[in-house]
């Protein structure tokens, strides 16, 4: 059982049967005798993924959650989603393309790394590295002198996803990608 004290960011907790991840907290304390200290936490439901509100008095207390990460692979993808491999046991299973909507934009095949979320014996999602290296399939052609502090141009990533880079990078470089904010961190 966790209390309202033991509360930080990226704790997990159980409310009301589902996981909730712990996004942010702010704790105001009491002006008057006898008030109690509030605090208000943003929590995103691990299953769903849509984020909530909540304000708790200092004495409540939540479950902990039957929630585990286990390392992964992503193995392959085809029309009934993508499959991975779990890396201690060897078992795979499969993740809808739905269920991944800002996932897919990082992701490519055998790719390792990616953490599987198991609540209940229950892979509900994936959490990927804070970086990912990708290969640049498209751009405007590079401009002779332009420095690093330059303009900035759009390119696609060998994912389909867009980001912005500097001017002076071609097709066929191989970008950082903040897989957080999804923007070009720079050359890997």
């Amino acid at each position: 059982m966790y209390s309202t004290s033991d509360l930080k960011k990226g704790l997990i907790i159980e409310m009301e049967g589902a996981p909730y991840v712990v996004e942010t907290l702010t704790v105001s304390s009491p002006q008057a005798r006898g008030g109690n200290t509030i605090t208000k936490v943003r929590l995103r439901n691990l299953k769903t993924k849509q984020k909530r509100d909540e304000s708790f008095r200092g004495s409540e207390t939540f479950g902990e959650p039957d929630f585990e990460k286990r390392p992964c692979q992503l193995l392959y993808r085809d029309a009934n989603g993508l499959h991975f491999m779990d890396q201690e046991n060897y078992e795979q299973f499969a993740l809808q393309e739905a269920d991944l909507a800002w996932e897919l934009k990082f992701l490519k095949d055998e790719m390792e790394g990616i953490l599987a979320m198991i609540y209940n014996e229950q892979v509900i999602g994936i959490e990927l590295p804070n970086t990912v290296a990708l290969e640049i399939t498209e751009t405007p052609p590079a401009i002779k002198g332009a420095s690093a502090t330059a303009r900035t141009k759009p390119a696609t990533l060998e994912t389909g996803h867009v980001v912005t880079v500097p001017e002076y990078i071609e097709t066929g470089e191989v970008m950082t990608i903040d897989t957080r904010t999804g923007e070009s961190v720079g050359r890997a």
